[in-house]
């Protein structure tokens, strides 16, 4: 390729594509911003409607930074999670099969912010190996379109990317929603054969740690699970 010819479609693909990509961090970073007011609204909301005689169930807002913030709910931890960087779906996605990401040239770009579920006590007492799980992502394009990837509530109530548009009302139902999946996601007892043997070292290493790892669920896959309703439709195309 001659100096010129690279120079061109150099030129060309940052008017394009990186500008769209700035475009699409920026409506993400603004949605993440929406996000964390949304939090902290919710947490004053709900901890009046639970009076001071409930103080050990009221919920916690935390902001982490530009790209983690937590909520805490009970016993349960929700980490979001903004990834700096932009994606475009694999061919295999069923985003492609929206006619307005088929007619809307680079509208597939999108920005993720990622929803994990943890239980608090595995970060109050530094229990490293715990499990936490994805339980849904938001996309957020360019045109400021979303839509959401997980489980139950959240894989199919907020899946209309060609028309649906991120806001505060939207971001709160999303938040509603992992919620309460959350709560209504309970701590199974791990199997006995998985934990009946161990040894010295590893009493010594886990002294002051929980003994054994511990999670909602082991196994946990994100498309699906043994819960039911985990399928993910996409509307609106």
């Amino acid at each position: 390729m001659e100096t010129n010819e690279a120079k061109t479609k150099i030129l060309q693909i940052l008017y394009t594509k990186s500008l769209v990509k700035q475009q699409v961090f920026d409506k993400t970073f603004e949605a993440f911003k929406m996000l964390k007011k949304v939090l902290a609204r919710l947490v004053t909301e709900y901890n009046e409607e639970l009076k001071l005689e409930n103080e050990k169930i009221h919920l916690s807002f935390k902001d982490r930074g530009p790209f983690f913030a937590e909520l805490k709910v009970a016993g349960d931890l929700l980490i979001f999670q903004m990834h700096s960087n932009v994606f475009e779906f694999d061919r295999e996605h069923g985003v492609w099969k929206i006619s307005y990401v088929q007619s809307n040239n680079m509208a597939s770009y999108s920005g993720i912010i990622n929803i994990y579920n943890f239980l608090a006590d595995s970060f109050k007492y530094n229990r490293f190996d715990d499990l936490g799980y994805l339980i849904g992502r938001i996309f957020v394009n360019k045109d400021n379109h979303y839509f959401v990837e997980g489980k139950r509530q959240l894989g199919f109530l907020y899946n209309d990317f060609g028309n649906a548009l991120i806001d505060e009302k939207t971001i709160k139902q999303i938040v509603e929603s992992a919620i309460l999946y959350c709560l209504d996601f309970d701590l199974f007892v791990p199997p006995y054969e998985e934990v009946k043997v161990t040894n010295v070292a590893h009493i010594q290493d886990k002294r002051s740690k929980s003994l054994t790892i511990t999670g909602k669920r082991l196994g946990f896959g994100f498309q699906t699970d043994e819960i039911s309703g985990d399928s993910i439709t996409y509307s609106g195309a």
